[in-house]
C-alpha cells in the first residue's frame, strides 16, 4: 500500500498536500482499494466554506457510497473536474491525477493536527 511520507492524513482516509495556505485533498490508496472501482463523484461548489469534519463530497463505487470529509476549515477554491469525468483515475492515481478538491485553509498551522504517514499506517 502506498502512503507517501510528505502528505498528512485523516482517520477517515483523506490525504492532504499543503502548498502555502492551500491544501489539495484526495482519498488515500487504502480508501480507494477498500471502495473498489469508483463510478461517481459529487464534489463541492467552489466558494463553499467548511469546517473541519464537515461532509463535503460523496464518492460512490461498485461496493458503496461514502462521504468525503473536510480535513480542515477553509474555502473550496478548486475541484478536479477531470476526476469527475473519469472517476477511474481515483483508483489508478489517488495521490496525483485523482485529487478531489482544494481548500484555502482558514489556519494552515492546523495541518499539524493531522496524522503523518507513520501515524496513518499505524491506524490501518
Amino acid at each position: 500500500m502506498n502512503i507517501p511520507d510528505q502528505l498528512r492524513y485523516t482517520e477517515s482516509h483523506e490525504w492532504i498536500a499543503l502548498d502555502g495556505d492551500v491544501a489539495t485533498i484526495g482519498i488515500s490508496d487504502h480508501a480507494q482499494s477498500e471502495l473498489g472501482d469508483v463510478v461517481y463523484l459529487d464534489l463541492p461548489e467552489i466558494g463553499r466554506q467548511c469546517s473541519a469534519g464537515d461532509s463535503i463530497a460523496v464518492i460512490e463505487s461498485v461496493k458503496a457510497a461514502s462521504d468525503i470529509y473536510a480535513p480542515l476549515a477553509g474555502e473550496v477554491v478548486a475541484v478536479n473536474d477531470d476526476a469527475k469525468g473519469d472517476t477511474g483515475v481515483i483508483n489508478t492515481d489517488p495521490y496525483g491525477k485523482g485529487w478531489l478538491f482544494k481548500l484555502k485553509l482558514a489556519n494552515p498551522a492546523d495541518v499539524t493536527t493531522l496524522l503523518d504517514a507513520a501515524g496513518y499506517q499505524a491506524r490501518l
